[in-house]
């Protein structure tokens, strides 16, 4: 994988930092990417068989993410819905567990409090805003993540942002404007306009779709004019 990684950055002559990120990955998997160069990564121990687990596999990928300036992301309390291949049911996490995670020194942890990767369901209850307020206090001003941002009210959205909430992961959603851009445009018949079934007229519409919805993920989150720091 190290070798694939390198050939990467030669291939495109990069000249622009490039951030590659492994999301809910097992301890293995974590290993692997530290190896390859990574720039950061997310072990999620939230499946292991115990509570103990989870803590000395990120202890141990704490150090060797560091020691190689890699950033880490851990989780605790299972997210609900599925996610390249994990499956939860949506746990809220358990503060004391949140706080032990917490000080192993990881960059950012990812609590469960309700959210479900993928579309969530009518019945669905809600974040729970009181897991979340309890969990801050415990972890201090270390960034906390919400998985699952698919379908996520706006006002949850932003008391989640208010009550310590730092990154946000929507995929779901972008894939699915994708889709609806790209149906249209093949219903519409401009597949069989000229060349329309070049693979870049073909796709760019879903393109276009994915970069408007980011634009308006990235004001509702309260990021829009914040530049790198």
């Amino acid at each position: 994988m190290k070798k694939l990684v390198n050939a990467m950055y030669k291939a495109l002559d990069l000249t622009i930092p490039v951030a590659l990120h492994l999301d809910h990955g097992t301890y293995e998997a974590c290993l692997e990417c530290i190896d390859a160069g990574f720039t950061s990564i997310m072990y999620d121990g939230s499946h292991e068989e115990s509570f103990d687990i989870n803590l000395k596999n990120t202890k141990d990928l704490v150090k060797r993410a560091h020691d190689k300036g890699i950033s880490i992301e851990c989780e605790v309390g299972s997210i609900g819905g599925e996610e390249d291949g994990v499956v939860g049911m949506g746990e809220v996490a358990d503060p004391d567990e949140c706080a032990a995670i917490a000080e192993c020194g990881v960059d950012f942890l990812a609590a469960g409090i309700g959210n479900i990767h993928g579309v969530y369901p009518e019945n669905w209850p809600g974040l729970q805003f009181d897991a979340l307020a309890a969990i801050k206090a415990k972890t201090g001003d270390l960034p906390l993540v919400l998985h699952g941002g698919t379908g996520i009210p706006d006002d949850q959205i932003k008391k989640a942002v208010d009550l310590g909430v730092a990154k946000i992961n929507v995929n779901t959603e972008l894939q699915l404007v994708f889709a609806d851009a790209t149906e249209e445009y093949v219903k519409a018949g401009k597949i069989h306009e000229g060349k329309g079934f070049d693979p870049r007229k073909l796709l760019k519409p879903g393109y276009d779709a994915m970069i408007a919805k980011t634009k308006e993920k990235i004001c509702l989150f309260g990021s829009d004019g914040k530049g790198w720091n």
